[in-house]
């Protein structure tokens, strides 16, 4: 009784290049959303700051604004005649 099992194999090859391929496409939708978020996006340490200057507004409408306004000016940058600690001054 020398029985073979006949089962199905599916191919090595084939299955190499197809986790090949998916892994070189999730590896580009990962890399184009970053690259939008970073372009687009607002940074998060910006974003947190805002959030926590506008933090005593009590209605949610009147932070919102407070926090695109924070937002939206520049970092302030240490120069000449200011301290490096002056940057993180709202």
């Amino acid at each position: 009784m020398n029985r073979r099992s006949d089962l199905a194999r599916t191919p090595v090859l084939a299955s190499l290049v197809a986790a090949l391929l998916s892994a070189a496409l999730s590896g580009g939708l990962l890399g184009g959303v970053t690259g939008l978020f970073q372009r687009d996006g607002m940074p998060f340490g910006r974003a947190a700051a805002a959030e926590r200057v506008c933090a005593d507004y009590a209605f949610a409408s009147e932070r919102e604004a407070c926090v695109r306004m924070a937002s939206s000016r520049p970092p302030r940058r240490a120069g000449p005649g200011r301290e490096a600690s002056s940057r993180f001054a709202s």
